[in-house]
């Protein structure tokens, strides 16, 4: 079997998907993206096309290799995210070859069903409330929020305080049984990040998820000895090495890389058997579209520290046959590769160009420019 063609597709609201052909007729997907940045992953996909035309898509790690160490230049989220989506789309040909899911070529199920949190927030405590009561509602048991917009390095008591009123008023909306994960986004400072702990720590969160920015591991592990809540991060790493750091000076007890961006299927469930003799938890990171997720979903099922899987969309008008949520968790695929099949006619209305750019937040006294 050899690779034929690689075709990407630019999907809204801002997601690029992947096809990559064989000679054989067998079709693999893949979501090679970068957010805001998808028109230059999709140039890198093709540049990186040029090695992989007539070689077989069986051979995923001689691949791998092939694309990540054939350059002088290595890493970055560009080339890896690009390397990612086609190291999904291999996986889902080598599934489909064999006719099992890829979890079963990676050790087989640690699981039976995938718990999932969703998205919940609002611009007041009240509408923060109604939002992640709603999504309970809908089924989910643990929801992940951002309570704070633009934070200086060293911001006022009244900035601490909006934070804790919103996340108070999930937690007395949910109650106890209900987790709340907190996304800071890279936005706080070292500083402020232990000030904001010290403030949610009553309430009991799931994890602080980016409190500073990852550059600076030494940062992230001073913000990890001042709080007694778990710190997660990982989206804006890439490969295992991107990881070492943060897991050797135990900055977080729990990894989010985002497959799609890390390395694929394969180098995520290498960065997760690091975790594990770190006693870490994996919790994927996935903003993404449906074919991101079941690449998740493929690993969460193998990996014995999993923790819980991030999403927006269960694939609704574009899989034909989505993922069915049931009390806060979905089924582990039982059908061949990623276990899924684009819905093309229902994906005709949402090809777009791939413009979409991340937005950009300001300091409103100043001007200045904030972390998103």
């Amino acid at each position: 079997m050899k690779i034929t063609r690689l075709e990407t597709l630019h999907v809204k609201p801002r997601w690029l998907f992947l096809k990559l052909y064989t000679d054989d007729g067998i079709v693999g997907y893949g979501e090679p993206i970068l957010e805001g940045k998808a028109r230059t992953v999709e140039m890198a996909v093709k540049e990186l096309s040029e090695q992989l035309l007539g070689e077989d898509p069986l051979r995923i790690e001689h691949l791998w290799q092939k694309m990540y160490r054939g350059a002088f230049y290595r890493g970055g989220p560009i080339l890896v995210s690009a390397i990612s989506g086609i190291e999904e789309a291999l996986w889902d040909i080598l599934g489909k070859y064999l006719k099992v899911p890829v979890y079963q070529l990676l050790g087989g199920a640690c699981r039976e069903r995938i718990r999932l949190y969703a998205h919940a927030g609002g611009a007041t405590p009240e509408e923060c409330a109604e939002s992640a009561l709603r999504r309970v509602k809908e089924g989910f048991t643990a929801v992940k929020t951002t309570p704070f917009g633009a934070t200086r390095i060293v911001d006022t008591p009244e900035a601490v305080k909006k934070a804790e009123v919103r996340i108070k008023a999930m937690r007395e909306a949910v109650g106890d049984k209900v987790d709340i994960a907190i996304d800071c986004h890279g936005r706080l400072s070292p500083a402020m990040a232990i000030r904001m702990a010290k403030a949610l720590e009553p309430y009991h969160p799931m994890f602080l998820e980016e409190p500073c920015l990852p550059e600076n591991v030494d940062t992230m592990v001073t913000i990890a000895r001042s709080t007694s809540i778990p710190i997660a991060t990982g989206e804006r790493l890439f490969t295992k090495w991107g990881f070492r750091e943060v897991l050797e000076k135990q900055a977080a007890s729990i990894l989010q890389p985002d497959l799609s961006h890390a390395g694929g299927i394969f180098e995520c469930r290498k960065i997760a058997a690091m975790a594990e003799t770190y006693y870490a938890a994996v919790a994927p990171h996935c903003p993404l579209g449906p074919i991101a997720l079941a690449a998740c979903i493929q690993l969460d099922a193998c990996i014995p520290n999993f923790l819980i899987q991030e999403h927006v969309t269960l694939g609704e008008g574009y899989l034909k046959e989505p993922f069915k949520l049931r009390n806060g968790y979905i089924d582990i695929p039982t059908k061949p590769g990623l276990g899924i099949e684009l819905d093309e006619e229902a994906l005709r209305d949402k090809i777009f160009d791939g413009a979409w750019h991340t937005p950009i937040l300001f300091h409103e006294d100043d001007g200045s420019l904030a972390d998103w």
